[in-house]
């Protein structure tokens, strides 16, 4: 069985399918899991969108994979804030109004 880091989550499952190499593009990874070639937690799964976070384990192919996780929401990220219009960028002056 091969680990497989989460830096977010959750994650959908055709994107670890694709991202992991058991599927050769997004389209080709959908196809497998709607066919029911695939096994989430020891049960066949056919939702493309099933939402996978860390401790489960995805069966495909003849492959193992189970997934640990930073533990990240999808929502949050490493990035800089994202500032909002209405207020002003750190290096800007605020508007005055005269």
């Amino acid at each position: 069985m091969r680990d497989v880091m989460l830096e977010r989550e959750p994650v959908e499952l055709y994107k670890v399918l694709k991202f992991e190499g058991l599927a050769e593009h997004g389209g080709a990874a959908k196809s497998i899991v709607s066919e029911g070639l695939v096994k989430v937690n020891g049960e066949v799964e056919t939702r493309k969108r099933r939402k996978i976070v860390s401790g489960d384990t995805i069966e495909c192919g003849g492959e193992a994979l189970r997934m640990v996780g930073a533990g990240l929401p999808a929502n949050e990220s490493h990035a800089a804030p994202n500032y909002s219009r209405a207020s002003p960028l750190p290096h800007q002056p605020a508007p005055t109004h005269q």
